[in-house]
């Protein structure tokens, strides 16, 4: 009557049914994971590029830095009293040309000029540093053709 090979089975057919049942129920919950996961690794990528973007800025400020200290050690004070003129002079220009602009112009280019020079005084630091840059160097270019 009581046959092991037979409860043996039956107890296999058992467990191969409550796997199932078991996989048939978890399926709702790897399907409402499986729309959870791209967004989850959407937010970790974008927390990796943000945390890398400000890295490379704080990277690219330093270095920036430097080649100021290093223009400004090796530029004589003379050419650095000309620069600076020459800034004021764009500054007064750009000024004066923007005041001329702002009465001609409609008002949603001047809401994007708005916008562009509240980033540029922003940034007004790092936007002098490059100008002091290339200033330098045209000059030191300019100077350089004048010796040969």
């Amino acid at each position: 009557m009581n046959d092991p090979s037979r409860s043996a089975e039956s107890c296999e057919k058992g467990e191969r049914t409550r796997d199932e049942l078991g996989h048939t129920v978890a399926a709702p919950a790897v399907e409402s994971d499986i729309k959870v996961q791209p967004k989850e690794k959407t937010a970790v990528m974008k927390q990796h590029t943000t945390e890398k973007a400000a890295l490379i800025a704080d990277q690219i400020r330093e270095k920036a830095g430097r080649a100021a200290q290093l223009v400004r050690g090796k530029t004589p004070e003379p050419v650095l009293d000309k620069a600076a003129q020459a800034a004021a002079q764009v500054w007064d220009s750009a000024t004066r040309v923007g005041q001329y602009a702002a009465g001609k112009a409609p008002d949603p280019l001047l809401e994007k000029a708005g916008r562009a020079a509240t980033v540029a005084r922003g940034n007004r630091t790092p936007l002098l540093i490059a100008g002091a840059v290339i200033i330098a160097l045209a000059l030191a270019r300019r100077s350089r053709g004048r010796r040969r």
